[in-house]
């Protein structure tokens, strides 16, 4: 027989053993209960802090990177959209298209993306007022706010944090419509919130989708139909454009999952949780990640992580929201998955879903563990405020060199467009080669590729384009030109941190001081 919409372990709203307290024991639950659906302050001042810190940690000086490069080019008026591959969905590109619509400006388009990124996370936060008490919520952004991948990636133009805030409102509204079967605000949002995801990742959705369904049919809620059937709805509406774009561009959906799986390369069985760690060091991109294990204390915290959550989850299950935190868990372990074991390589922001979720059990860790010695507290708490004070300063010194290593490149990525321009490379062109996607946008050129992943013109169709338009193919160290640009002129440009010996090799149209589209001569 079904409960009458109460979620298992909820003996009204008391949290206790096996659903008994003691009246004092019931009356401060009760107590804290009532507060946490009251007070949104600690969640908001937690979103403050993170926009905050974005705002003064990494939004200066920090331009586009190669990724951010290729989706804010979908929408921006400032160069032709760069090649879109198959993994990639363009719910970013939508997210940000208002902002580059206004200003071309980098600067404002972080700004705007970090005060952004805060309001999201105190909205799906929010999701859980009255389903954890607020100081685990609190603490759970805490945790999740204060990692320099959170910090770095607010105000970065790609979609690992906006699914990581989406997931985590969905489970909350999840677990809301679960409680209340006539919530149906809370079943409107949880099918947007799961759409907003798919719109992002639309992978990511399905390993959000399947753990909430699961969760549907295991516990004892009525319209269990509804609660398997809106997330399901929502995922393929969001995934609806993906698809669309799969028959129109690679000839079904089939075939674009395959050629998904090949950029990647090829996706399989694999075990990358050795890899994540690595690059956890202050690596965006790990690929290959067979490089030498650096800075191991700034993986102790995710090598601690499944010991903190089980701890959590274990602690959990003497209060009255055990199974808001064992959902938590379960989607969270579910969106984890695909990252540590089907996928050859790592980056941390492929996890940010994750650690979102798996705050909450942590949180919940943290405050038992607070709580465990009443005798001893202040000696716990010291030792407890030191480690956490010490995560902040390892997380705060990885941001500070991840972004110093950014703002070196677009400086010399600066330098490298205003070489270009004075030799006359300026709209309409053509941008070729290594490192063409960042250099062709900020010269406001289309960058094309006769080969690799990111093909989308032959070498005999780019020499024709050369004949009338600024053409530059760019190669590094001894690598000759391809032949279409040996007769090319030859210039050297100033060295990328991963790039030495640069040079461009320019077409007849690019005269220096003469505007693209004049006739030579």
């Amino acid at each position: 027989m079904e409960h009458s919409g109460v979620l298992p372990g909820h003996r009204d709203g008391v949290p206790g053993r096996g659903g008994h307290t003691s009246g004092g024991a019931s009356r401060r639950a009760g107590r804290l209960l009532a507060g946490a659906r009251r007070l949104p302050w600690p969640p908001l001042a937690v979103a403050a802090v993170f926009t905050l810190a974005q705002l003064l940690l990494s939004v200066p000086g920090v331009g586009l990177g190669w990724d951010e490069t290729v989706y804010v080019s979908q929408v921006s008026p400032e160069a032709p959209a760069a090649f879109f591959s198959a993994p990639r969905a363009r719910g970013i590109s939508y997210l940000v298209a208002p902002f580059t619509a206004a200003t071309p400006s980098v600067a404002v388009l972080r700004v705007c993306l970090a005060l952004l990124s805060g309001c999201a996370l105190f909205v799906a936060l929010r999701a859980w007022r009255g389903l954890v008490p607020t100081v685990v919520a609190a603490i759970a952004g805490a945790l999740f706010g204060g990692l320099w991948v959170t910090l770095f990636y607010g105000p970065q133009v790609m979609p690992n944090l906006w699914v990581a805030f989406g997931a985590l409102a969905a489970a909350g509204c999840f677990l809301r419509a679960a409680r209340d079967p006539r919530d149906r605000q809370a079943l409107t949002a949880l099918g947007a919130a799961v759409a907003f995801v798919a719109l992002m990742r639309p992978t990511d959705a399905v390993w959000l989708v399947l753990p909430l369904a699961a969760a549907a049919l295991v516990l004892r809620v009525r319209r269990r139909i509804t609660l398997v059937a809106v997330p399901a709805a929502g995922a393929a509406l969001g995934c609806a454009g993906w698809i669309v774009e799969a028959y129109l561009r690679y000839g079904g959906l089939g075939a674009r999952l395959r050629r998904a799986s090949e950029i990647q390369g090829r996706l399989g069985l694999y075990f990358a949780a050795d890899d994540h760690a690595r690059a956890l060091g202050g690596r965006t991109l790990c690929r290959p990640c067979d490089v030498a294990w650096e800075h191991p204390v700034a993986s102790l915290w995710f090598l601690a992580l499944p010991v903190v959550v089980a701890v959590g989850v274990l602690a959990a299950r003497r209060t009255a929201y055990r199974t808001e935190i064992a959902v938590a868990t379960a989607v969270g372990v579910s969106m984890a998955v695909p990252y540590l074991f089907t996928v050859g390589y790592a980056a941390p922001r492929f996890l940010l879903p994750s650690y979102v979720l798996l705050a909450l059990p942590a949180a919940v860790a943290l405050v038992a563990a607070y709580r465990a010695s009443r005798r001893g507290r202040g000696i716990l708490a010291g030792v407890l405020i030191a480690a956490v004070a010490g995560h902040l300063w390892v997380q705060y010194r990885l941001l500070d060199g991840v972004t110093d290593r950014v703002r070196a490149d677009t400086v010399a990525f600066g330098r490298v467009a205003a070489e270009l321009r004075a030799q006359g490379v300026r709209p309409p062109c053509v941008v070729s080669g290594e490192e063409a996607v960042r250099v062709a946008f900020r010269t406001g050129c289309a960058s094309r590729q006769p080969s690799g992943h990111d093909r989308s013109i032959t070498p005999a169709a780019l020499a024709r384009v050369a004949v009338e338009q600024p053409v530059v193919v760019l190669v590094s160290g001894r690598k000759p030109p391809p032949a279409f640009a040996r007769g090319w002129r030859e210039y050297r440009l100033p060295d990328l941190r991963s790039r030495t010996g640069h040079r461009a090799y320019l077409s007849p149209a690019a005269v220096p001081g003469r505007p693209a589209g004049l006739p030579a001569g």
